[in-house]
């Protein structure tokens, strides 16, 4: 097992992209989100460099949420700092933000319109026009298994097709980062294949960092394994040492403290 060691967060940058960064995609330096007196995240740092799916492990309480919020700028944080594709989230938002794709636990969903009508708005504020948006609309539909409920409005739709139009959306503008915040929740068996598979696809371009529950998931899909435990970083290391010694689940108990 590998310790991740933890870095003061650094100053404020001046210049619009970072000057330290490297090949990292994800970058937390001393990431911290206090409410009042408690601390959600504590001190957590870790890299996630291009092509590599990581997942983001911990139980319940522990941070995940939090801290994904604070990647993609959802939620900003007491003190730390974070780069997306070398531009630092504080002050350059609209530029880190542009190359995440976030699909968050339970995210919302315009109930009203269809799929094909909520990715047809979405291309439009993001500004996806012409032959390009007609390119991406098809993709996401096609890899998000959605054609069959392409004209069905979103509120008539089961929880995991809604789940599979939240990813669609995360997708469609082509981000070099993906944070999924638990993407197979709510899928039949025969779905979780087909999710699995496309993030093992995306994986081979894209810099994924995702969330769940299900540790056999994280042995199908992931090459990393991060875990946080009451908000602070206890593990960050390959699949292979998280799976080594004594099996993941064991692991897992035995990072967060699980006493059976």
């Amino acid at each position: 097992m590998t310790q991740a060691s933890k870095s003061p967060p650094s100053g404020s940058p001046k210049s619009k992209k970072t000057q330290q960064n490297n090949s990292a995609m994800i970058k937390a330096d001393g990431l911290t989100k206090l409410y009042g007196d408690f601390a959600a995240v504590a001190d957590v740092s870790f890299e996630v460099p291009a092509q590599q799916v990581c997942a983001f492990l911990g139980p319940n309480g522990a941070g995940k949420s939090t801290t994904m919020k604070l990647l993609t700028g959802y939620l900003a944080p007491t003190r730390g700092r974070i780069t997306i594709d070398r531009f630092d989230l504080e002050t350059d938002r609209i530029a880190a933000s542009s190359a995440i794709g976030y699909l968050p636990e339970n995210g919302p969903l315009y109930t009203e319109m269809t799929p094909k009508s909520a990715l047809n708005y979405l291309a439009q504020v993001r500004r996806i026009r012409g032959g390009h948006k007609t390119e991406r609309m098809d993709f996401v539909c096609e890899k998000c298994d959605l054609k069959e409920v392409w004209h069905k409005p979103i509120g008539k739709l089961s929880r995991g097709f809604r789940q599979r139009v939240g990813m669609a959306q995360a997708l469609l503008h082509d981000p070099q980062i993906l944070i999924l915040d638990e993407p197979t929740s709510g899928l039949d068996p025969n779905q979780l294949v087909g999710v699995r598979q496309l993030i093992r696809d995306l994986g081979e371009s894209k810099t994924v960092l995702l969330s769940t529950h299900i540790l056999r998931e994280v042995e199908l899909v992931c090459g990393r394994v991060i875990v946080i435990n009451e908000g602070r970083l206890v593990y960050d290391g390959s699949i292979e040492e998280f799976n080594s010694s004594q099996g993941s689940e064991r692991q897992f108990h035995e990072l967060t403290g699980f006493d059976n």
